[in-house]
């Protein structure tokens, strides 16, 4: 196993055990890892079950929901801030001029 999987593992291993103790399936568990997509996504999903111990699935989901939206918007901001450096980088460099 690579550091790679083995992140992804405890990451999941994680979540899983805190979907448990809420009384949930692990399948459950999985599916929320598959939607996060990263491992740190998935810890600060475990954390919010540790602490915040949601009494339904619903809710659960819309953590997992806001979570996910929250990262997107984070790479939709990282975007927009590349494509402006290079179009600043653009307008201050001599190709613009001719």
């Amino acid at each position: 196993m690579t550091p790679n999987q083995r992140i992804w593992a405890q990451s999941r291993n994680r979540l899983a055990a805190a979907v448990a103790e809420l009384g949930y399936p692990e399948e459950f568990a999985d599916l929320l890892a598959k939607q996060l997509r990263s491992p740190k996504a998935i810890d600060r999903m475990a954390a919010y079950l540790d602490h915040a111990h949601p009494a339904t699935m619903e809710l659960i989901v819309d953590e997992m929901l806001a979570i996910c939206a929250e990262i997107d918007a984070w790479r939709g901001k990282k975007e927009s801030q590349e494509a402006q450096a290079g179009y600043t980088s653009w307008l201050n460099s001599d190709e613009r001029d001719l």
